[in-house]
């Protein structure tokens, strides 16, 4: 028997010490199943579009900032890097003072990209909180900040843990 889209994802038992993460894995399967719908018209997978946002707010910028900025790591922005190269959407070009750096600029058809984006990102945004009264919405991006803010506190003393270790 096929689950209605609508109807919320059964937890497995083996879940049951982590309901809120479960739910947090679910719902941002969705929401990049959603972006990735949405985003597809302009010819950008998730995350691709971050990048160009970057770029548009920022003008040109090294690569490894760009790693920085979006909390990736250098081969996956690479990739990204090279897949909207090769859409026409970004050129890399050396840096004249330090040939061993990558500049990343949008191009024409990069920034002709703009206003489609800010358009896909407010429907987006309009799915993701459809039914929640602004008080809730506030609370909701409060909790979800808050909630960022403690992962990244473990991610960060784990990995000082483990530089420790070695």
């Amino acid at each position: 028997m096929n689950r209605s889209a609508t109807e919320p994802t059964p937890i497995p038992a083996s879940a049951d010490n982590g309901v809120v993460s479960h739910a947090i894995f679910r719902m941002t399967r969705l929401h990049k199943l959603r972006a990735g719908q949405l985003l597809r018209e302009v010819g950008l997978h998730p995350a691709q579009e971050l990048v160009m946002m970057q770029l548009w707010d920022s003008g040109r910028q090294r690569q490894t900032d760009l790693v920085r900025q979006l909390g990736s790591d250098a081969a996956t922005m690479t990739r990204t890097i090279q897949r909207l190269e090769n859409a026409g959407f970004v050129r890399r070009l050396p840096c004249d003072d330090d040939k061993r750096v990558t500049l990343v600029e949008s191009t024409e058809a990069g920034s002709a990209l703009r206003p489609r984006v800010d358009a896909l990102w407010s429907e987006l945004e309009a799915d993701t909180v459809r039914g929640l009264s602004p008080a809730e919405r506030t609370l909701f991006l409060g909790l979800l900040n808050r909630t960022e803010t403690t992962l990244a506190t473990a991610v960060d003393t784990a990995g000082a843990s483990t530089t420790d270790r070695k």
